[in-house]
């Protein structure tokens, strides 16, 4: 989607990358826009002893301080992102990292299906009864737009959604201060309210059933710290210097987040709001607020905080299309995924990552026909599994530097009351929302691991059989005396062998020797072509980037010194390209213009099992190269590496 982006453009990465603001809207806006509805199903599990939203509002707030805390720490220890799924895997083991990373995978289908679907209810329930028909048409079109938008860019798909995400803050900040202001008069009243609700509370419940219900409301809210992640997770689309720009980003949410949230509790309590049919709870507390108002200002107000909200839901969706495929390809670089996840498009945007990630969306809102009150039992469990990991992981990483770093203790008390508030609200989750529905989130998620394994499985079978060929690895670099001979000239009446090769490998050379066992004195001239291709695994930096060019360089170069020694004309091109099929047509076009005697020629691995498997996991550029060169009338000869 948009013009193609130029590699070679030395303030690309700039240029894509956000800063602390703008990683705030696109990252930040999933954990404030759950203050649409964490608050709201906090304050309505009290039920009647709504007094005791005080105390949750207080938890709440030392809960995202202490995540956002401890992601922080994560950030520094992890400059390079990743977050949940490379902590696990790091500090505490490699399948331990992949069930974290499922996990995340699934919570960021759930945001993104969530958020639209709530997005939606917000603005139909400002409409007439008889467009209601059309909102499940409408949620489906927002996957779909954002999806589109999504591919195009990191940045232009969090550009449009500023003022929108601005909108929100300021009209929720001069509620919460707007509402302290008018109740200043009120307070002792309200703190008499509440000390007598709390001890009517106690004499109802009994002091531990008075616990346990706070803890109850607490869990429920637990929607609330959903999206704290998301910026550990993004840490390569950040501006540089990352480690700065992301731990203001980090305080940015926390501060926002714990401040919306605090706020619109207490606001609940101070207007005693109730809740009304067809109505948030944040709706009826705005038009309470604004009850004494000229009936202009109220109604504008009201519009503009509502509509603040629901856009604000549709922004809150992009931090499952931007950390989705982000560690979709983490875990696709680590064999746990089909490696086409790790594929850049040529805006720069991991493309297969985010049409899996909207194309499972728009079925979750399809199948659950856009209902929230259902996507909302689904969500938030997952993305604990990944914070108690991470929380686990830390901790122990800090107590085996113990001896390196100085302030430890109190890094390692950070991430160990992360640890206790995490795990607590998982379990919390798992029980209270496991038979309403849970069980389905807990179900996809094991499916995934099980897929995960299996696709495991078979890349590290594949290894197994492949370290075969790269026995000729060895044997092609022993050294050679120097006779003192000239290299090769090019001869140009005799026939060139393009040969498309993946590396200095055994793939490579196989093919090489069976052009040369199957075609015995037929070509003296090599030209050997290989595309480095750019993926979410190096595309990190531009000293990344030329670390590749350098690399891919130096294999072509071994090539030409291998035939030379064998008496061969041989040169080498190389490129570096987000499409291989593309760039090394572009490659072929360009010497066979040069060379009109070539022969392209390229290797392909034959597996004894062939099936879809093989298909779907493995790389068979040859054949979609072998297609785009025929239409133009050139040859292309593919030999089959048996494995």
């Amino acid at each position: 989607m948009g013009k193609s982006r130029d590699l070679s453009d030395h303030s690309l990465f700039r240029n894509i990358s956000l800063v602390a603001l703008f990683a705030w809207v696109g990252m930040g806006a999933d954990g404030l826009s759950s203050s649409c509805y964490g608050p709201e199903s906090a304050f309505l599990a009290l039920r009647q002893h709504t007094c005791l939203s005080v105390f949750v509002a207080l938890a709440t707030v030392i809960t995202i301080m202490v995540i956002c805390a401890s992601y922080s720490q994560i950030i520094e220890v992890f400059p390079a992102g990743g977050g949940g799924y490379l902590v696990a895997s790091k500090l505490l083991s490699r399948k331990l990292g992949m069930v974290s990373g499922c996990a995340l995978i699934v919570d960021y289908i759930l945001t993104i299906a969530l958020s639209i679907a709530s997005a939606s209810e917000a603005i139909f329930s400002m409409l007439p009864e008889s467009v209601q028909q059309y909102r499940l048409i409408f949620a489906l079109a927002g996957v779909v737009l954002l999806s589109l938008v999504n591919l195009r860019g990191v940045k232009e798909s969090v550009l449009p959604f500023v003022p929108v995400f601005l909108l929100f803050l300021v009209t929720h900040a001069f509620a919460i201060l707007y509402s302290i202001f008018v109740h200043i008069p009120e307070l002792p009243k309200l703190a008499a309210d509440v000390s007598s609700g709390v001890r009517a509370a106690r004499m109802d419940l009994g002091l531990m059933g008075t616990f346990l219900l706070v803890l109850h409301a607490y869990s429920m809210g637990a929607g609330t710290y959903t999206g704290i992640e998301a910026v550990s997770n993004g840490m390569p689309i950040l501006r540089e210097p990352r480690v700065e720009t992301g731990k203001r980003t980090m305080v940015y949410m926390a501060v926002s987040l714990a401040v919306t949230v605090a706020g619109l509790l207490i606001m609940y309590l101070m207007y005693r709001v109730v809740p009304e049919p067809n109505k948030t709870l944040n709706a009826v507390v705005f038009e309470q607020m604004a009850g004494n108002w000229h009936w202009t200002a109220k109604f504008v107000f009201v519009l503009l905080a509502l509509f603040s909200e629901a856009t604000l839901l549709f922004v809150a969706a992009q931090a499952g299309f931007i950390d989705g495929p982000r560690v979709l390809s983490y875990m696709a670089l680590d064999k746990w995924f089909p490696s086409r996840f790790t594929s850049l498009s040529d805006r720069f945007v991991t493309q297969n990552g985010v049409i899996l990630m909207g194309g499972a969306a728009f079925l979750l809102v399809l199948f659950s026909k856009g209902v929230v009150a259902l996507l909302v039992v689904l969500y938030s469990i997952n993305v604990f599994i990944t914070f108690t990991l991470s929380q686990i992981g830390m901790v122990r990483h800090w107590w085996q530097n113990r001896s390196v770093v100085s302030d430890w203790i109190r890094r390692l008390l950070i991430n160990g009351i992360g640890v206790i508030l995490t795990s607590f609200i998982l379990i919390s989750l798992a029980i209270i929302k496991f038979w309403d529905g849970g069980w389905i989130t807990l179900l996809v998620t094991g499916f995934l691991v099980a897929v995960a394994f299996w696709v495991k499985h078979h890349y590290d079978k594949t290894a197994v059989d492949l370290r075969r060929l790269d026995d000729l690895v060895a044997a092609a670099e022993i050294p050679v005396k120097d006779d003192g001979k000239p290299a090769p000239a090019f001869d140009p009446k005799a026939k060139t062998a393009i040969v498309m090769v993946s590396g200095f490998n055994g793939l490579g050379l196989h093919t090489l020797l069976g052009i040369m066992r199957m075609f015995p004195r037929v070509f003296r001239n090599f030209v050997f072509v290989q595309v480095g291709v750019v993926d979410a695994g190096n595309f990190k930096g531009s000293t990344e980037i030329e670390n590749l060019k350098q690399h891919v360089e130096m294999d072509g170069q071994r090539y030409v010194n291998y035939m030379r020694r064998s008496g061969y004309y041989a040169e080498a091109r190389t490129e570096l390209g987000t499409d291989i099929v593309t760039t090394a047509e572009e490659i072929a076009v360009s010497l066979l213009h040069k060379y009109p005697q070539a022969v392209i020629f390229g290797g392909q691995l034959v597996f004894s099992n062939e099936s879809w498997v093989n298909r779907l996991l493995h790389n068979y550029v040859v054949f979609a190269l072998q297609r785009r060169l025929y239409r133009q009338g050139f040859p292309f000869l593919i030999l089959p590496i048996r494995v």
